[in-house]
This record gives structure tokens, sequence and C-alpha cells, in this order.
């Protein structure tokens, strides 16, 4: 075996793990979808409404200034809209 196929036999190894690892993680993370899909389903069996809790999530991964902006512009579009 020569050096150049010995180094792409290298890097057939490794990219192979590379994509074995994030099929790995693609599992995982369809897993834990399933489960936050379960928790909502909950959340909206006892009353809660699903759609608001996925708002409230989405905001509390902002800072405080980051959301204080988005909400600003939110009410002056909504306003030139004529919509308060």
């Amino acid at each position: 075996m020569n050096e150049t196929a010995g180094v792409e036999n290298v890097a057939a190894a490794e990219l192979k793990q590379f994509i074995e690892r994030i099929e790995r993680l693609e599992e995982e993370k369809a897993a834990i979808q399933g489960d936050i899909k379960d928790v909502l389903g909950e959340a909206k069996g006892r009353g809660y409404d699903t759609k608001a809790i996925r708002t409230i999530i989405r905001l509390r991964k902002k800072d405080a200034n980051e959301r204080l902006e988005e909400e600003s512009i939110l009410q002056t579009y909504m306003s030139a809209l004529g919509m308060e």
C-alpha cells in the first residue's frame, strides 16, 4: 500500500466517524423532539395554549434587551398598521 492510499483510507475512516456521530446525534435529537411534543401534548390536555408556551420559550432564550427591542419594533409596526 502506498502512502497516498493510506492517507485516503485514514481520511475515509475519519469521515465515516463524523457521519456516524452526526447520525447518532440526529437520532437523539428526534427522540428529544418527540419528548417535547409529548410534554406539549400533556400541557394542551391540561388546557394550556401550546402556541403561547412555544412563544414564551422562544422569548426566554433572548436576553432582556433583545426582547424589549423586539417588542418595541413589533409595537411600532402594529401601530403603523392600525392594529392597536
